[in-house]
């Protein structure tokens, strides 16, 4: 018969070869994991190195999956006119790539802009708050609508749908807090 003492001796030793065999299957793991990470660490790298305006000038929904576009399919990393040279410099030391020019054909470099409503024209339609990825334009059915300045992107998604054609585009007004050190060229 076991003793309190000797069963809970057992039971531990029980629980710990558990803990023991659970850690050495979890770091046995094949290598296909660690390639998935490191493909996951690259995509991520590339996301953050796009201007994340969503505008789909790419020719994908948003810059995440042309980022993982870019690193799973090779597309080239040059259709990204809202980034322009800077972020295809970047991404191209980042993948260790020649720097190709910016694929025109699918748009060109413009400065950061921000849309702005003409709010005395515009009718309330909603079709630029349903046409804007980053959810920058506020409003309701049948007001006037507003674009929160600090959100938009500058995608200009919100300007096709427009009936009435009341939303422009401006370039962003530098101020101390949004002046940064021009990057050498």
């Amino acid at each position: 018969m076991l003793t309190t003492n000797t069963a809970l001796i057992l039971i531990s030793a029980f629980v710990l070869v558990l803990l023991v065999g659970a850690l050495l299957s979890r770091m046995a793991r094949p290598s296909g994991d660690v390639a998935a990470n490191r493909k996951t660490v690259l995509i991520d790298q590339v996301n953050e190195l796009l201007p994340q305006t969503q505008c789909a000038q790419c020719g994908y929904p948003g810059c995440r999956p042309y980022a993982e576009a870019i690193v799973e399919e090779h597309i080239p990393i040059n259709r990204c006119p809202p980034g322009g040279k800077n972020t295809i410099t970047q991404l191209a030391a980042l993948l260790g790539t020649d720097v190709p020019a910016l694929d025109e054909q699918f748009g060109i470099f413009k400065a950061p802009q921000v849309a702005r409503i003409l709010e005395a024209d515009c009718i309330g339609c909603t079709l630029c708050i349903k046409a804007c990825p980053v959810d920058a334009i506020v409003g309701a059915n049948k007001l006037m609508h507003t674009v929160m300045e600090d959100e938009c992107t500058g995608c200009e998604l919100c300007i096709p749908p427009c009936p009435v054609d009341c939303i422009i585009l401006a370039p962003i007004d530098t101020t101390p807090a949004n002046w940064a050190w021009p990057q050498p060229q």
